[in-house]
């Protein structure tokens, strides 16, 4: 890949600073090849499959999208690079069928960063990568204390990489240069960046774990609907009230299906506060709704008579319909909390288990939720198989979606505590 445009006050490669002086970080400023133009049209996205096809290596690549903004996560940029091909940026809007150029690079590795978030976009447009390289899970395989995307720049490479387009309505058009060149930079480097990584992988004997990593988030199937997604409304939890958590869940409906119809965020609908606020205050009509502070706004008066009738809904329920304090039923353990009095024996096996992941953790330098997902750990130790072997235990976490070298750490230590 070639090299970035950088200023010329870099430390040379041979000066180490003083242990005590933090490291010369250089601003990314540019991109090698300038800002791209957006390719919005079957002409420009023919020309990119015939530049990716003729290039080298693995494709970086990138999504931006427009959270907080639209409904949904939709994406509004794709940015790919390519050694040989240089930097596309394809609006997904104009072009939503970008397979050719998946075609066109074959089984290449991708690299994306945090590519649990990206990969469902790429999917939805014909990108779906055949193996890919995650920098932020090899960043946390190989314990970085800090894993967003500009910390590993400048951990890996020493370049500085600006952030503050990160959260900007992507589906705006046309999109303005300084957001180009943002999103240009974001794939600028991460073929360097993968390359240092995948070193300290190997240094660290971490190569299969990244691999058997990288493969689960490639193939992780989707993740089920919510159920009662109303309940993540900021603040529901203050709420003791089963008519007051109906009228919550009624006006978490009505401004999602405003939100969906508009195309705008929920929150831009309807303020969680909001939501909650009525709650509180359970209006009887829309001119008391009105005198509540977070319905004073223009806005939410000119909709006022929406969101009363949703109230007025939930208000007319009989007791039988309402929404229960202690939400759905989980097939999963209880909080661990409550074991000590419900279960002490799992209690203990949670406590031993605990600190058995908490020592390999440190003893492998990676974060305690990367050598075990927290909800397999909870449910072996709430109900362990019988007899608690080696075998029997890794089956088990096997069955929870843990990956082989997680088992191999993780399942005869766990096994003795539990026989112990």
């Amino acid at each position: 890949m070639t090299q970035p445009s950088q200023p010329t006050d870099v430390v040379p490669a041979d000066v180490v600073p003083p242990a005590d002086v933090a490291p010369v970080v250089v601003p990314l400023t540019e991109p090698s090849g300038g800002v791209p133009e957006v390719v919005d049209s079957p002409a420009g996205l023919a020309k990119v499959v015939a530049a990716f096809a003729g290039g080298r290596g693995p494709v970086a690549a990138d999504c931006e999208r427009a959270s907080g903004y639209r409904y949904g996560q939709s994406t509004f940029l794709v940015q790919l690079r390519r050694e040989g091909a240089g930097t596309a940026l394809l609006d997904p809007v104009a072009l939503p069928d970008l397979s050719a150029i998946g075609a066109a690079v074959g089984d290449v590795e991708w690299i994306l960063h945090a590519a649990s978030q990206d990969l469902p976009g790429l999917a939805e447009h014909g990108l779906r990568p055949a193996s890919v390289f995650d920098t932020e899970l090899a960043a946390r395989l190989l314990g970085l204390e800090r894993v967003g995307l500009a910390a590993v720049v400048a951990d890996t490479l020493g370049l500085g990489l600006a952030k503050e387009h990160s959260a900007v309505d992507w589906s705006t058009r046309p999109l303005p240069v300084d957001w180009l060149r943002y999103a240009a930079l974001d794939v600028e480097v991460l073929g360097e960046v993968r390359d240092v990584l995948a070193e300290r992988l190997a240094d660290a004997g971490k190569s299969e774990w990244a691999a058997q990593e990288f493969e689960a988030v490639r193939t992780a199937p989707p993740p089920p609907p919510r159920v009662d997604p109303w309940r993540r409304v900021s603040g529901t939890h203050t709420l003791r009230d089963r008519r007051k958590l109906a009228v919550v869940r009624a006006l978490w409906e009505a401004r999602d299906a405003s939100a969906r119809a508009r195309d705008v965020a929920p929150g831009r609908v309807l303020p969680d506060r909001a939501i909650v606020a009525a709650a509180n205050a359970l209006p009887r009509t829309a001119g008391q709704l009105i005198t509540i502070g977070e319905f004073a706004g223009k806005g939410q008066r000119r909709r006022a008579a929406t969101w009363q009738r949703a109230i007025d809904q939930a208000m007319a329920l009989p007791e039988t319909a309402l929404p229960s304090l202690r939400g759905p039923a989980s097939d999963g353990p209880p909080q661990p909390r409550l074991w000590a009095d419900r279960d002490p024996e799992a209690a203990r096996r949670l406590a031993a288990a605990r600190e058995i992941v908490a020592a390999l953790s440190e003893q492998h330098h990676l974060p305690v939720e990367n050598l075990l997902q927290p909800d397999a750990l909870r449910r072996v130790c709430w109900a362990p198989p019988a007899p608690a072997t080696v075998d029997s235990v890794s089956d088990f976490l096997r069955g929870r979606g843990a990956r082989e070298w997680q088992i191999g750490l993780v399942a005869g230590p766990l096994a003795g505590a539990f026989a112990a």
